[in-house]
C-alpha cells in the first residue's frame, strides 16, 4: 500500500469517528438520552433511597443524592428482615427451574424439529393451544395436584410447578432454533454411527448456546421475580419465602421501613443485572440469528 493510500485510509477512518453535528441527529441523541434517563430513574431513585435515613427519605422527595450514606439499611434488611433466607430460597428455586427448563425443552425441541412421528402436528398444535391458556385457570387444579403429591409447603413443589410453567413456550423456541441448523452435520454424524442422544449432546446442544443463554436469561428473570406461585404454594410459611414474597411481607410485618424496603429491592435487582450483563452477548447472537432467519 502506498503512502498516499494509507493517508487517505487514515483520513476516512478519522471521518468515520467524527460525531454528527446536524440538528436532527443531535435532537435524536437528546431524545434517546432523555428516554434512557426516564427508564433508569426509578432504579436510581430506589438505589439512592436505600442509602438514606428514614427522615431524609420522607423529606428529600425525588432527590438522587443522599446526604448521609447508610449501609446499615442493607445490614438490617439482610439480617433482621431475614433477606438472607429469602435470597437463599430464591437462588435454589431460580437456578433449579432454569436448569430443568433448559434441559427438558432443549431435548423436546430437538425431537420435535428433527424427527417425524405419528401425531406430531397434533402435539405441536396442542402445545400452541395450551400456551394461550390463562395461567389463572390452572392455579386451583395445580394446587390440588401438588397437595396430593405431598409437595405443598416446600421448595420442591414450587420448583415442579414453575418448571412445568416454562416448558411449552421454550420448547417451541428450541424447536424453531434447531430447525434452522442444516441436516448435513446430523446426517454425517449418523453415518459415523452416532445415536440420537449422542447427536443431541455432542453436536446440537453446543451449537445452541445462544438459544440456551436466551432461554436461561428469560427463565432466570421470570423465576427470580415470581410472586404468586411461591406465595400460594407455601401457604404463608415464612421460612420458604422468596425475595418477592419477603418484600411484600416486609412492608407490613416490620412497620414499613421504606429505606429497608429499598435496600431489599436493590438486593433483588442486582443478581438479575449481573446475569444479563454476563449473557447479553449470547442473547444478541440469538436475536440476530432470528432476524436473519
Amino acid at each position: 500500500m502506498s503512502a498516499q493510500a494509507a493517508t487517505a485510509t487514515a483520513g476516512q477512518a478519522r471521518q468515520g469517528f467524527k460525531l454528527s453535528t446536524s440538528p436532527s441527529r443531535l435532537l435524536t441523541h437528546a431524545i434517546l438520552i432523555g428516554a434512557g434517563f426516564i427508564y433508569m430513574y426509578p432504579f436510581l431513585w430506589v438505589l439512592a433511597a436505600s442509602f438514606k435515613t428514614p427522615g431524609e427519605f420522607f423529606s428529600s422527595g425525588l432527590s438522587l443524592i443522599p446526604q448521609q450514606i447508610m449501609f446499615d439499611n442493607y445490614v438490617y434488611a439482610w439480617n433482621a428482615g431475614n433477606f438472607s433466607t429469602y435470597f437463599f430460597n430464591t437462588v435454589i428455586i431460580t437456578v433449579s427451574v432454569t436448569l430443568l427448563v433448559i434441559l427438558f425443552t432443549s431435548m423436546a425441541g430437538y425431537v420435535l424439529s428433527k424427527t417425524a412421528f405419528p401425531g406430531k402436528k397434533w402435539v405441536i398444535g396442542g402445545m400452541l393451544v395450551l400456551m394461550f391458556l390463562p395461567g389463572g385457570y390452572t392455579v386451583i387444579p395445580l394446587f390440588e395436584l401438588v397437595q396430593r403429591l405431598g409437595l405443598l409447603n416446600n421448595l420442591l413443589g414450587i420448583i415442579v410447578v414453575q418448571t412445568a410453567g416454562g416448558l411449552i413456550f421454550n420448547t417451541l423456541l428450541f424447536m424453531g432454533y434447531f430447525a434452522t441448523i442444516s441436516k448435513e452435520m446430523e446426517e454425517a454424524a449418523r453415518v459415523d454411527g452416532a445415536s440420537l442422544p449422542v447427536i443431541y449432546w455432542k453436536i446440537m446442544l453446543p451449537m445452541a448456546k445462544p438459544m440456551i443463554a436466551t432461554v436461561g436469561l428469560f427463565q432466570f428473570m421470570i423465576n427470580w421475580n415470581s410472586f404468586w406461585i411461591p406465595l400460594i404454594f407455601t401457604i404463608g410459611n415464612a421460612g420458604l419465602r422468596t425475595l418477592a414474597v419477603g418484600m411484600y411481607a416486609f412492608v407490613g410485618e416490620n412497620s414499613t421501613g421504606w429505606t429497608y424496603v429499598a435496600a431489599g429491592a436493590v438486593i433483588s435487582i442486582l443478581p438479575i443485572m449481573a446475569v444479563f450483563f454476563f449473557l447479553q452477548r449470547f442473547f444478541i447472537e440469538a436475536v440476530a440469528g432470528a432476524i436473519k432467519g
